[in-house]
This record gives structure tokens, C-alpha cells and sequence, in this order.
């Protein structure tokens, strides 16, 4: 599995980003990074500006939000969709993407799931626990019946 530091992650949306820019060949991991800085335009400007945001922190109680953590958990809810872990994500992905009409307003409400279920982890010095993630998903879901 693949772990990096938080300074690793960051520099893999640079790189991906100048190589994308100078048509240069993109990993797998940076093709589906690629993905997601595409899906986030108010993102370019930042990733042109290495010296500015590579150490620049976001704080939630200044109203920050942090554009590297939004893009790697839409890496990470790619990664878990191309494997369907934990096992059932797919499906209810799928119903959330019918229901929003768009695969990227999905990833947003999954995201705010996934979220949910690392807070609860680190608050309670846990292992992430996939009820408490398909227990929010199945909440989403509901908002459409």
C-alpha cells in the first residue's frame, strides 16, 4: 500500500500537473491524478505555484479548505471503486451517481462519507470502520427517496 508524506502526496499533484502541461508521459497514479485536477480547475492556479503551496498549511477552524486532501480522497474513492472495497461501495456509489446525475456530485457526497468515517477513527483511536461509512452513504441515499 502506498503511504506517502504529506509533502510526498503534494508533489505528486505538482509533478503531474507540469508534466501534464509539457506533454510528457503520466504514470498510472498520475493519469488518475490527472483525472481529478481536471475535475477542479480552481485548482490550476495553485498547482502552478509550487514555492507558494507546497508547505502552505489549511486550517478548518480559518475556513481553509485543503485542495490536496479534496484530491487525493477523490483518488482514494477511485481507487476503492476500481476494486469495490469496502465490498458494496460500487453499488452504492451507483445509486448516489443516479440520483445526483453526475459521477463527480457523487465522489463529493461519498468524500463527505469517507471523511466521516476517518474522523470517527482518529477520534476514537480506531481502525476506519466500514459501517460507519456505508451507514452515512445509506443516509445520502435516503435524501432521495
Amino acid at each position: 500500500m502506498f503511504n506517502p508524506s504529506r509533502d510526498q502526496a503534494r508533489q505528486i499533484f505538482f509533478d503531474t500537473w507540469q508534466k501534464y502541461r509539457q506533454q510528457e508521459t503520466l504514470t498510472g497514479l498520475e493519469q488518475i491524478a490527472l483525472e481529478v485536477i481536471l475535475l477542479h480547475p480552481e485548482y490550476h492556479d495553485m498547482l502552478e505555484d509550487v514555492e507558494r503551496y507546497r508547505d502552505k498549511d489549511y486550517l478548518p477552524e480559518m475556513g481553509d479548505t485543503n485542495p490536496f486532501l479534496h484530491m487525493s480522497m477523490h483518488i482514494a474513492i477511485k481507487e476503492q471503486l476500481s476494486i469495490d472495497q469496502p465490498a458494496g461501495i460500487c453499488d452504492r456509489f451507483e445509486r448516489l451517481r443516479k440520483n445526483c446525475g453526475s459521477e463527480h456530485d457523487a465522489a463529493h457526497q461519498v468524500m463527505e462519507c469517507l471523511a466521516e468515517m476517518i474522523w470517527q477513527a482518529q477520534r476514537c483511536q480506531s481502525a476506519p470502520d466500514a459501517a460507519i461509512y456505508f451507514d452515512c452513504l445509506d443516509r445520502q441515499l435516503r435524501k432521495y427517496k
